[in-house]
Protein backbone atom coordinates (compact mmCIF):
# COMPACT_ATOMS: atom_id res chain seq x y z
CA UNK A 1 0.00 0.00 0.00
CA UNK A 2 1.53 3.20 -0.50
CA UNK A 3 2.35 6.13 1.81
CA UNK A 4 -0.68 8.37 2.50
CA UNK A 5 -0.83 11.92 3.28
CA UNK A 6 -2.54 14.21 5.22
CA UNK A 7 -3.76 17.13 3.63
CA UNK A 8 -6.06 18.63 6.15
CA UNK A 9 -2.32 19.45 7.68
CA UNK A 10 0.27 19.55 4.90
CA UNK A 11 1.95 22.31 3.50
CA UNK A 12 2.28 21.04 -0.24
CA UNK A 13 5.30 22.31 -0.18
CA UNK A 14 7.73 21.77 -3.53
CA UNK A 15 10.47 21.55 -1.10
CA UNK A 16 9.20 18.79 1.25
CA UNK A 17 12.09 16.77 2.82
CA UNK A 18 9.91 13.58 1.84
CA UNK A 19 10.38 13.78 -2.09
CA UNK A 20 14.64 14.73 -1.36
CA UNK A 21 14.27 11.11 0.37
CA UNK A 22 12.18 8.82 -1.55
CA UNK A 23 14.43 6.36 -3.07
CA UNK A 24 11.46 5.56 -6.25
CA UNK A 25 10.36 8.94 -6.65
CA UNK A 26 7.25 7.87 -6.09
CA UNK A 27 6.59 10.69 -3.92
CA UNK A 28 6.73 14.24 -5.86
CA UNK A 29 5.70 17.63 -6.64
CA UNK A 30 3.14 18.01 -9.59
CA UNK A 31 3.13 21.21 -11.09
CA UNK A 32 -0.13 20.92 -13.00
CA UNK A 33 -1.87 19.90 -9.69
CA UNK A 34 0.12 22.50 -7.96
CA UNK A 35 0.41 19.69 -5.23
CA UNK A 36 2.62 16.55 -3.41
CA UNK A 37 1.45 13.32 -5.15
CA UNK A 38 2.58 9.87 -4.62
CA UNK A 39 2.63 7.33 -7.38
CA UNK A 40 1.12 4.13 -5.91
CA UNK A 41 3.10 1.91 -8.44
CA UNK A 42 6.31 3.48 -7.19
CA UNK A 43 5.52 3.53 -3.52
CA UNK A 44 7.23 0.76 -1.83
CA UNK A 45 5.94 1.63 1.63
CA UNK A 46 9.39 1.96 2.45
CA UNK A 47 8.42 4.88 5.52
CA UNK A 48 11.23 6.78 5.08
CA UNK A 49 9.52 9.86 4.22
CA UNK A 50 7.25 9.77 7.17
CA UNK A 51 9.76 10.72 10.14
CA UNK A 52 10.71 13.94 7.70
CA UNK A 53 7.69 15.42 7.78
CA UNK A 54 7.68 17.73 10.97
CA UNK A 55 3.93 17.70 11.35
CA UNK A 56 3.07 14.36 10.56
CA UNK A 57 1.10 14.68 7.77
CA UNK A 58 2.70 11.41 6.22
CA UNK A 59 1.46 7.90 7.34
CA UNK A 60 2.31 4.67 6.68
CA UNK A 61 0.08 1.68 6.30
CA UNK A 62 2.07 -1.76 5.02
CA UNK A 63 -1.08 -3.66 5.10
CA UNK A 64 -5.08 -3.36 4.15
CA UNK A 65 -5.98 -2.94 7.96
CA UNK A 66 -3.51 -0.82 8.56
CA UNK A 67 -4.28 1.57 5.43
CA UNK A 68 -7.52 1.97 6.39
CA UNK A 69 -6.71 2.78 10.37
CA UNK A 70 -4.48 5.71 8.65
CA UNK A 71 -7.59 6.84 6.45
CA UNK A 72 -9.73 7.16 9.61
CA UNK A 73 -7.74 8.56 11.55
CA UNK A 74 -6.76 11.23 8.43
CA UNK A 75 -10.92 11.29 8.01
CA UNK A 76 -11.24 12.28 12.30
CA UNK A 77 -8.73 14.55 12.20
CA UNK A 78 -9.96 18.26 12.75
CA UNK A 79 -6.77 19.67 12.81
CA UNK A 80 -6.19 22.37 10.10
CA UNK A 81 -3.13 24.97 8.50
CA UNK A 82 -3.59 27.22 11.31
CA UNK A 83 -2.82 24.77 14.12
CA UNK A 84 0.05 23.66 12.99
CA UNK A 85 1.79 27.40 13.93
CA UNK A 86 1.33 25.80 17.53
CA UNK A 87 2.42 22.57 16.81
CA UNK A 88 5.77 23.69 15.11
CA UNK A 89 6.35 26.87 16.74
CA UNK A 90 4.36 26.73 19.92
CA UNK A 91 2.56 30.07 19.17
CA UNK A 92 -0.89 30.89 17.90
CA UNK A 93 -0.69 32.62 14.06
CA UNK A 94 0.24 36.02 14.09
CA UNK A 95 -1.79 38.44 15.28
CA UNK A 96 -3.41 40.83 12.48
CA UNK A 97 -1.45 43.95 15.25
CA UNK A 98 1.39 43.13 12.42
CA UNK A 99 -0.07 43.23 9.41
CA UNK A 100 0.62 45.77 7.14
CA UNK A 101 0.23 46.91 3.55
CA UNK A 102 2.39 48.20 1.02
CA UNK A 103 1.59 52.27 1.66
CA UNK A 104 3.02 51.83 5.12
CA UNK A 105 5.85 50.38 4.09
CA UNK A 106 8.04 53.19 3.71
CA UNK A 107 7.12 54.60 7.63
CA UNK A 108 7.82 51.16 9.13
CA UNK A 109 11.33 51.31 7.81
CA UNK A 110 12.53 54.59 9.03
CA UNK A 111 13.36 53.21 11.57
CA UNK A 112 17.32 53.64 13.82
CA UNK A 113 16.33 49.66 15.18
CA UNK A 114 15.79 46.71 12.68
CA UNK A 115 12.98 46.07 11.38
CA UNK A 116 11.92 42.54 9.69
CA UNK A 117 9.30 42.63 7.23
CA UNK A 118 7.98 39.42 6.23
CA UNK A 119 6.66 39.22 2.62
CA UNK A 120 3.75 36.12 2.20
CA UNK A 121 1.17 35.00 0.66
CA UNK A 122 -1.70 34.59 2.70
CA UNK A 123 -3.22 32.21 -0.07
CA UNK A 124 -0.26 29.40 -0.03
CA UNK A 125 -0.24 27.14 2.62
CA UNK A 126 3.21 26.80 2.89
CA UNK A 127 3.97 30.59 2.79
CA UNK A 128 1.67 30.15 6.44
CA UNK A 129 3.87 26.98 8.06
CA UNK A 130 7.21 28.42 6.62
CA UNK A 131 6.19 31.91 8.21
CA UNK A 132 8.91 33.17 9.99
CA UNK A 133 8.81 31.61 14.04
CA UNK A 134 9.40 35.10 15.32
CA UNK A 135 9.31 34.60 18.61
CA UNK A 136 12.13 32.51 18.29
CA UNK A 137 14.28 34.59 16.25
CA UNK A 138 13.80 38.04 18.59
CA UNK A 139 13.57 36.13 22.05
CA UNK A 140 17.49 36.87 22.96
CA UNK A 141 17.23 40.53 20.96
CA UNK A 142 13.80 41.87 22.25
CA UNK A 143 13.89 45.77 21.99
CA UNK A 144 15.91 46.21 18.76
CA UNK A 145 13.83 44.54 16.56
CA UNK A 146 10.56 45.78 15.11
CA UNK A 147 8.60 43.07 12.84
CA UNK A 148 5.64 43.57 10.19
CA UNK A 149 4.16 40.72 8.01
CA UNK A 150 3.35 42.22 4.00
CA UNK A 151 1.01 40.68 1.41
CA UNK A 152 3.13 41.14 -1.60
CA UNK A 153 2.39 43.64 -4.71
CA UNK A 154 4.29 43.66 -7.95
CA UNK A 155 5.48 46.84 -7.11
CA UNK A 156 7.46 45.64 -3.83
CA UNK A 157 8.31 42.20 -5.64
CA UNK A 158 10.13 44.03 -8.53
CA UNK A 159 11.78 46.71 -5.55
CA UNK A 160 13.27 44.66 -3.65
CA UNK A 161 13.86 41.80 -6.24
CA UNK A 162 11.47 38.82 -4.58
CA UNK A 163 11.70 36.18 -6.00
CA UNK A 164 10.35 33.46 -3.76
CA UNK A 165 7.64 33.51 -0.92
CA UNK A 166 8.11 33.62 2.10
CA UNK A 167 10.68 36.39 1.98
CA UNK A 168 12.23 38.21 4.91
CA UNK A 169 13.96 41.80 4.61
CA UNK A 170 15.89 43.64 6.98
CA UNK A 171 15.73 46.67 7.27
CA UNK A 172 17.44 49.49 9.18
CA UNK A 173 17.47 53.55 8.80
CA UNK A 174 15.12 52.69 5.43
CA UNK A 175 18.26 50.76 3.85
CA UNK A 176 17.62 46.89 3.04
CA UNK A 177 20.56 45.44 4.47
CA UNK A 178 19.64 41.57 4.18
CA UNK A 179 17.18 39.45 2.52
CA UNK A 180 16.30 35.60 3.57
CA UNK A 181 13.14 34.31 0.37
CA UNK A 182 11.61 30.99 0.38
CA UNK A 183 11.26 27.89 2.09
CA UNK A 184 14.03 27.21 4.96
CA UNK A 185 14.44 24.85 7.61
CA UNK A 186 14.36 25.85 11.43
CA UNK A 187 17.73 24.81 12.30
CA UNK A 188 18.33 28.09 9.46
CA UNK A 189 16.90 30.42 12.76
CA UNK A 190 20.67 30.81 14.09
CA UNK A 191 21.95 31.78 10.44
CA UNK A 192 19.29 34.37 10.45
CA UNK A 193 19.82 35.66 14.30
CA UNK A 194 23.91 35.87 13.01
CA UNK A 195 22.55 38.10 10.11
CA UNK A 196 20.94 40.63 12.73
CA UNK A 197 23.70 40.22 15.17
CA UNK A 198 25.93 41.63 12.44
CA UNK A 199 23.71 44.45 11.45
CA UNK A 200 23.46 45.67 14.69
Amino acid sequence: MPAIINFKICDNARECSGIAICPTKAMHYDEEKQSIVIDKDKCTSCGLCRPECPIGAIQIGRTDEEYLQCRKEIDEDTRTIKDLFVDRYGASPISEFFMINSNQLEEKIQNENITLIEVYDPVEAQCLLKSIPIKDLTDDIQGDVQYYKLEPSEDIKNKYKITKLPSLLIFKNKTLLGKIEGYYMMEQIDYIKEIIHQIR
